[in-house]
């Protein structure tokens, strides 16, 4: 999209204003003596330590996009090789290439959807286990850690690989296994993430034992490209609004330099033309000091920035490209862009409303290189493909309504130039007609 053309949509749109949501931190959470930290392979439980009798040859778990179908299957963490005692070996490959399902026994859904599974090959068969029930069967009685582990991610928690109180699991002395996981995340109104604790029995029954808010409803998370693998930060802490504020920020700007940077390794392997790879690692760059920037007006604000953490993972299709592009870029950063123009015209703060100012012509660029990306990815995809990316920008319009209905902070709004809940919907109003319809 023609940057000139962003700018003219922008200018009529600031005749009304934005909003973004009030952070409320919370802290505490369960004991955490005697756990220990999960095991893992490429962010995902490890399946290196179940005891599956008879044992199978291969075990994957699978990543499953619901709205693109057998194109939407990625692995997610692997144990053993695949069709190792298989007759007929190229038939036993084709059928795992194939291997896929409907729905999965865990669903994680913010500004998409994701959906788990399981899949085995044992000589030449292959099976697919995708419900609760299934994967039971599967495992039998459960003997290990990582076996618990999988059982309490199959119930529908989540489950951290680097923080001990998202993620962590200890063996009983009755056997049982007690298994700390996560739900929700803490991003616009009426958000929380959660710790639960729960109890794990040798024959897969999971009893939620406790729950405690870890984080509610973060500020600014509207802002910028968060990348895939971006773990959740530590909110908790006595800054006031405004240094709560640009600390969030700028732990988001420092997270949008690795979307970007793994963007322009992605539009690489799938082909794109070096006109979209430099663009993204100009974006990376500018992120650099978008972070830096903020990070000082924290501080003076009195706040600490937590370093964002992002897991690695594996490269992803190009739809999955296209479609967290479609969201995080055509949506959220094309939002976010004009919100620092908002600030940059609205802050009484000096040194935010010239910050501001440099940073809303960097991340309009962004948001015009988002739109070329989406442009480009287009022609590419099936038809199934396209549908999927218009229904996950219209659930992420739908969470922009929810998280710009929360009013802000006097101090936010005066000094920061936040805009209030009634005028962001009449601006969102005018995105969603422009750009999202």
């Amino acid at each position: 999209m023609n940057v000139h053309r962003l700018r003219h949509l922008f200018s009529r749109a600031l005749r009304t204003t934005l909003a973004t949501p009030l952070v409320l931190a919370g802290c505490g959470g369960a004991d955490l003596e005697g756990y220990s930290r999960i095991e893992c392979d490429q962010g995902h439980p490890a399946l290196g330590d179940l005891r599956i009798s008879p044992a199978p040859d291969f075990v994957q778990l699978r990543s499953l996009n619901p709205y693109q179908g057998a194109a939407g299957s990625n692995p997610a963490s692997t144990s053993g090789r695949a069709c190792a005692t298989a007759i007929d070996v190229p038939a036993c490959e084709a059928a795992l290439e194939q291997a896929n399902v409907a729905s999965g026994f865990h669903r994680d859904c913010i500004d998409s959807c994701t959906e788990y599974f399981l899949v085995t090959t044992s000589g030449d068969a292959v099976k697919t286990y995708a419900t609760q029930d299934a994967l039971q069967g599967l495992l039998g009685t459960l003997d290990t850690e990582q076996e618990a582990v999988l059982r309490t991610f199959a119930a529908g928690y989540a489950l951290s690989c680097s923080t001990l109180e998202q993620g962590a699991v200890k063996k009983n002395a009755d056997g049982s296994f007690n298994v700390i996981g996560n739900k929700g995340y803490a991003c616009g109104a009426g958000t929380a993430l959660t710790q639960h604790v729960v109890r794990v029995s040798a024959s897969g029954e999971v009893r939620e034992l406790e729950e405690h808010v870890l984080e509610k409803g973060s500020p600014n998370c509207n802002i910028g490209r968060r990348p895939v693998g971006l773990q959740v930060a530590d909110a908790c802490g006595g800054e006031d609004a405004l240094g709560r504020y640009f600390a969030n920020a700028a732990h988001l700007e420092a997270a949008s330099v690795h979307a970007f940077l793994r963007l322009r390794d992605e539009l690489a392997l799938h082909g794109a033309d070096m006109g979209l790879q430099d663009a993204a690692h100009r974006s990376a760059m500018e992120e650099v000091q978008h972070a830096q920037v903020t990070d000082r007006l924290a501080r003076r604000f009195g706040a600490t920035p937590p370093r964002p953490v992002v897991t690695e993972l594996p490269p992803r299709s190009l739809v999955d490209v296209a479609l967290e592009n479609a969201v995080e870029g055509c949506v959220r950063e094309t939002y976010g862009a004009l919100l620092a123009h908002h600030q940059a015209l609205h802050a009484r703060d000096l040194e935010v409303r010239e910050a501001m100012a440099r940073i809303a012509e960097d991340e309009t660029r962004h948001a015009a290189l988002s739109w070329d990306i989406h442009q480009w990815a287009q022609p590419r995809l099936s038809d199934k493909d396209r549908e999927g990316l218009r229904e996950a920008q219209r659930r992420a319009v739908g969470v922009l309504r929810e998280e710009v209905a929360v009013p802000l902070d006097a101090s936010i709004v005066t000094e920061a130039g936040m805009p209030t809940p009634e005028a962001a919907l009449a601006l969102l109003d005018t995105l969603e007609q422009e750009l999202w319809a």
